[in-house]
Formats: C-alpha cells, sequence, structure tokens
C-alpha cells in the first residue's frame, strides 16, 4: 500500500502544471527572448490614465506597491522570485535599498548580476529555491511579484517566508490568482488552460491570507488589480505574433505550444473575471507589540 501511494504521489507530482523541473527549463530557455521582447520587467504593467506605454505601467506596479508596502530609504529587502533582477535593481537605485534577489533559473541569475554591473548598483542575486531558503537574516522588506503561483509547498513557503521577515517588516505580494467559487466548468475553461501553459496552481486571495495570517502577519491591504492590469495581455497577444517565438514553438514542442496559447486564455481570465490579479501586503508586528 505504502509503494502505491508513493508512485501515485511520484506520478502527481509529474503532471502538476507548476513542476519545477518544467518551470527551470522554460525561463531558462526563454528569458533572454523575453528580455529582448517584452523588456527589462518580467511583470504586469499597472495602468492609471490608460495612456501610459507598457514601461511606464511596469514601473507604476513596482512604484504602488512599494507605497503600500512602506519600502522606505535604506531598507533591506528579500526579492524572492527576481526574475532578470530589474524591479530589484528599481528599488535599490530608487529608494537606495538593500536588495537581494533569488530565482531558480541559472540564467536569470547570471542576467541580473550582468544589468546590476552595468548599472553600477550594489544588489546580490542567487541561485535559490524560494521554497528552500536558507538566510542568516532578516529582512525589512519581502518582496514577490508574480512568483508564488509557480510554487508547489505554499504553507512551507509561507511558514518560512514569515521567519525571514524584521518586526514591523512588510511582506508586499502581487500574484495571479482564480476566482473564489468557480464551478468545474469555469474552471476548465477559464483556469486549467492557464496553469497548464503558464505552469503555475492558481488558488484564492482568501488561502494567501490565510497562509499569511496563520503565521502571525497581519493583512494591511488587499487589493483586485484587474482593471489596471489587464491591458498587459493586449500588448502580449501582439508580442507573441513575433515569429522567433513560433520558431521555438516548433523547436520544443506541445508543451511551448501550451505556453502560447495561454496568451490568450489570460486575456480571456481578466474578460470574465475568473482570473484575479490580486495584491497583498501583510506587516509582522512590531517589537513594541510583541512586547506587551
Amino acid at each position: 500500500m505504502a509503494q502505491t501511494s508513493a508512485r501515485l504521489q511520484a506520478t502527481d507530482a509529474i503532471f502538476r502544471p507548476n513542476d519545477k523541473r518544467r518551470i527551470i527549463e522554460h525561463y531558462d530557455l526563454v528569458s533572454p527572448y523575453y528580455r529582448s521582447l517584452w523588456g527589462e520587467h518580467l511583470h504586469h504593467g499597472y495602468w492609471i490614465r490608460g495612456d501610459e506605454s507598457k514601461e511606464k505601467a511596469q514601473l507604476q506596479l513596482i512604484e504602488h506597491l512599494a507605497r503600500l508596502a512602506n519600502v522606505k530609504p535604506g531598507s533591506d529587502i528579500l526579492d524572492i522570485g527576481c526574475g532578470f533582477g530589474a524591479s530589484s535593481l528599481y528599488l535599490a537605485e530608487h529608494y537606495n535599498a538593500r536588495v537581494t534577489g533569488i530565482t531558480i533559473s541559472s540564467v536569470q541569475v547570471e542576467m541580473a548580476i550582468q544589468a546590476a554591473a552595468a548599472q553600477r548598483l550594489d544588489s546580490k542575486f542567487l541561485l535559490m529555491d524560494a521554497e528552500e531558503m536558507n538566510f542568516q537574516k532578516t529582512f525589512d522588506i519581502l518582496w514577490s511579484v508574480e512568483s508564488i503561483s509557480h510554487y508547489q509547498d505554499r504553507r512551507k513557503f509561507f511558514a518560512s517566508a514569515a521567519k525571514l521577515l524584521k518586526p514591523g517588516g512588510s511582506f508586499a505580494i502581487t500574484d495571479w490568482f482564480k476566482k473564489e467559487n468557480l464551478t468545474r466548468e469555469e474552471t476548465g475553461k477559464y483556469i486549467e488552460p492557464i496553469e497548464k501553459g503558464m505552469f503555475v496552481e492558481l488558488q484564492a486571495m482568501d488561502d494567501y491570507e490565510q497562509f499569511l495570517i496563520s503565521n502571525g502577519l497581519r493583512i494591511t491591504r488587499r487589493e483586485v488589480l484587474n482593471k489596471n492590469c489587464a491591458k498587459t495581455w493586449d500588448l502580449c497577444l501582439d508580442i507573441i505574433k513575433d515569429k522567433d517565438f513560433w520558431a521555438l514553438a516548433a523547436k520544443y514542442g506541445t508543451h511551448f505550444v501550451s505556453y502560447l496559447q495561454a496568451f490568450k486564455a489570460m486575456r480571456a481570465g481578466f474578460t470574465s473575471g475568473n482570473f484575479v490579479y490580486g495584491l497583498i501586503v501583510a506587516s509582522a508586528q512590531s517589537t513594541a507589540l510583541s512586547n506587551d
């Protein structure tokens, strides 16, 4: 019985859409193409007026999250799932922050290190699994933009991350979510194509809130940003018309085709409201309160 259970668990892990091996292979492969076609920032834009450039909208997302997370000059920040490192470097430059970025893609680490050197910014980038973080220090800010939905054991992740936050510090998150209480049909139509193509497993915002609260953090802000961020996928649908992406699909097969097809699923998810682009900020109890 135990052997059968182990085989079933192994089989399940192989077919999970957020299989870690596939995620690493994907980002190692496509990161240079992402940067050439999408830009330095590997995340959604946040449109305020609606006519901003993609690049301006992406910076507005960083600024919006930084303001809500109370990022201060000199903050010590851990950027969890840092991508090419562009958000880390923005925080280092504009907030004089001390930033450490981690990612499981060795290609992204090298790209981030090169970008930091080119900009002469003293930020550190490490090849590290966010589900196995190992630091001997704590941080003022934990920063995670569009990364956690890739993780497999979120309960473990949030428990370990909460221990890395200084008293009074903030955990700043934007991520991909699904709407609460979807029917099986809605899930199959709107969510599963995103999960399969984008190597994620989507949860509801309430799930993240419970993980944060159960680890002693207090929710200070929660926002659904669909209205401000949906334009991202109008632009993405134009970008993936680039022949280089489809050449990759021809070379690397069905998984990459599913990824490109998921761009349409993302737009449909935004339009229907069944996909949620959410922001959550939580704070750690301050030393003064903990001593009361």
